[in-house]
């Protein structure tokens, strides 16, 4: 049976306290069903309907999609009642704790499975179910012909339903059986088309990876407990400040590789490409609004660890910035749609960590653009699959080309995302992106400087895409013909668009910063080397200049239908992804491959020959004395007599002696 309770406003001001004492009631003791709707869905379409008889299997089969969405929808429709809920609660009253049932208890171990809700998780509550909705919604349409569009619905309901169990646990444990489930419904998602070769080795390449991510996030669990005897966020954030300076370090270290596995940061980053490969809802739902984003969610969760080691929020910082740049300039090279928005989702999340790097000042903007960057960039993956969808599934920007006439709709909402992440004035990218630019210049100028060049780059891999996809000549192959999509891949299109434009009302009067402030911490305002107004222009003028590159090296060219050979090592370089499965191969996978071989060397040369070597010298000896103990009476008396012998001749050469 489960209950709620009132989060204790005591200790830090960024440390949630659990207090089980404190009934909280009402709505709020629906929370668990947010997790459990989607779950229930998943269930119903992957674990009773395989078993159903023939005649119901079939109806659930023709119908599981709307199983799936109305979950979906159901759970986004409790999460906005649980939200004005907690607005309608004083600050000090807006962390809510359930209490579901002891997990487990072993030793000193005690870890239930507990759901914290409070100002962090109410927003990502929304961004889950809200946008997640939307692409189920979208789903109904792109996968109306697949014949296992079933199950693809019930690994959507698991993804969204383990996504949910990540963000709204209240301790480490349960945000890693979370972020465990998400990454097995990503294995599943992008490997949803099984019967192509790369589609299953890129689900492979994803699972991998993030497993090496997992590893920093499990040691980080474990290190917890043995430090503080307790993985509860509550436990660990009050007793953080005791925890002598290498432990912080380590904690801040390997939290830290967890979410460079999540979110697809350096070196950890080369599985998102690859993923492109899943359906493109899969591709809207986790690499742009969810999944990827999961490490910055745990970044900022573990504020109270990250704000007592400096070395760990600098080294955040630093792969935060390699990162953005490293993903812009992919962005720059790619001809497939997907892939280049993939590149595009690299280099955003990499603002997202810098902002959270940059402590309690960059908090709320790492939030706020994780929010937006969910709106445009859902759209514009969406808007993706619509141009796939009238293009016969060609993901090719080079047979693209004039299709702002054929599919009006795609075209005007894609380009509401386009201005967006560019950060055209006014539009959601311009308020989050050009904050975190700007704290950044407040804090170190070279790392602010290198995130407006990265802004500078955007323009120009975004305004790259949108010329080769909907300007220029019409560059398709004859048997194609290009058409708008359904309603039912529109309207999500336009409701993403929508959110594009006027997600920054979300900074008017800083009330994101107002309201993340119990969670995050409050810092008083850093002022930037320069007025805001300079910077803000500083930053249109680069993208400008990005903007305008595209347009006299794209636009004003003609666009060939097959890729140049004769480039420069740099696009050679961004084509391949800056080397990074190369940089692996060599770094990683090479040695480990070959330090196993020279294990198993060992291990069958040298262990294993010592263990059978000697097994073998007491077989030969065995079998020499077995040849004694043959069972014949006659060799017996043969060897009595023998052995009488010696007797007698050893007394005699005593005598003699």
């Amino acid at each position: 049976m489960s209950h709620s309770v009132l989060l204790a406003a005591e200790g830090p001001a960024n440390a949630p306290v659990v207090s089980p004492d404190t009934g909280a009631g009402g709505v709020f003791d629906l929370l668990w069903l947010v997790i459990g709707l989607p779950l229930l869905g998943a269930v119903l379409l992957l674990g009773v309907a395989p078993f159903l008889p023939a005649s119901l299997k079939a109806a659930v089969d023709k119908h599981g999609h709307l199983v799936g969405t109305a979950a979906a929808v159901l759970s986004f429709v409790l999460s906005l009642v649980l939200f004005v809920s907690l607005l309608g609660r004083d600050a000090e009253e807006r962390q809510v704790g359930q209490h579901l049932w002891t997990w487990f208890e072993t030793g000193q171990l005690s870890v239930g499975m507990d759901l914290l809700y409070d100002q962090l998780s109410a927003l990502f509550l929304l961004l889950i179910t809200g946008v997640g909705s939307l692409i189920h919604v979208y789903a109904i349409g792109y996968m109306e012909h697949d014949a296992r569009r079933r199950r693809f619905f019930g690994y959507l309901n698991l993804f969204v339903a383990a996504m949910l169990t990540l963000i709204l646990s209240a301790n480490f444990v349960g945000l890693f059986l979370g972020w465990e489930g998400v990454g097995l419904a990503s294995y599943l998602l992008i490997g949803f088309w099984q019967h192509k070769p790369s589609a299953a080795a890129a689900a492979k390449k994803a699972f991998v990876i993030n497993r090496v991510g997992d590893i920093g996030l499990t040691l980080a669990i474990a290190l917890m407990f043995a430090t503080f005897g307790t993985t509860d966020f509550g436990g660990v954030s009050e007793l953080a400040s005791q925890a002598d300076q290498g432990t912080l370090n380590a904690l801040g270290l390997l939290l830290l590789l967890g979410a460079c596995g999540k979110s697809a940061q350096v070196p950890l980053q080369s599985w998102l490409l690859d993923a492109m490969e899943g359906p493109t809802p899969v591709s809207a739902l986790i690499h742009a609004a969810t999944m990827v984003t999961a490490g910055v969610y745990l970044v900022v969760r573990s504020n109270f660890i990250y704000e007592l080691t400096p070395l760990a929020q600098t080294t955040v910082v630093i792969v935060a910035t390699v990162t953005l740049l490293w993903g812009a300039v992919i962005g720059c090279a790619k001809d497939d749609i997907k892939k280049a928005l993939a590149g595009s989702t690299m280099s955003q999340i990499g603002y997202m960590m810098l902002a959270a790097g940059l402590g309690p000042v960059g908090y709320p903007f790492a939030i706020f653009h994780l929010l937006t960057h969910g709106f445009f960039k859902a759209n514009m993956f969406l808007g993706a699959g619509s141009v796939m969808h009238g293009m016969n599934d060609d993901v090719d920007m080079r047979r693209y080309g004039a299709l702002r006439k054929a599919m009006p709709v795609t075209f005007l909402t894609f380009a509401m995302g386009y201005l967006a992440i560019i950060g055209f004035p006014l539009f959601s990218g311009f308020w989050s992106k050009d904050r975190i630019i700007e704290t950044a210049l407040a804090d170190n100028l070279v790392i602010g400087l290198l995130a407006m060049l990265g802004a500078g780059v955007t323009g120009f891999y975004m305004t790259r895409l949108m010329l080769m996809t909907f300007f220029g000549e019409k560059r398709w192959a004859e048997d194609v013909h290009p058409h708008e999509s359904p309603r039912v891949m529109t309207v999500p299109l336009i409701v993403l668009a929508a959110l594009s434009v006027l997600g920054g009302v979300l900074l008017l009067g800083d009330w994101i910063v107002t309201w993340l402030e119990p969670v995050t911490g409050h810092v008083e305002h850093h002022e930037p080397p320069l007025p805001a107004l300079v910077i803000t222009l500083m930053i249109t003028a680069v993208v400008a200049i990005g903007v305008a590159a595209a347009w006299f090296l794209v636009g004003k060219r003609e666009v060939p239908r097959e890729a140049p050979q004769d480039v420069s090592f740099a696009t050679r370089a961004a084509r391949a992804d800056l080397y990074g499965d190369a940089i692996n191969d060599g770094v990683v996978v090479r040695p480990g491959a070959g330090l196993v071989s020279g294990l198993l060397t060992l291990d069958r040369g040298g262990i294993d020959g010592a263990v059978m070597g000697g097994a073998a010298a007491v077989r030969g000896v065995s079998s020499t004395l077995r040849r004694v103990q043959n069972g014949f009476v006659r060799s017996y008396a043969l060897s009595l007599l023998g052995g009488a012998l010696l007797v007698v001749l050893a007394l005699l050469a005593v005598n003699l002696g």
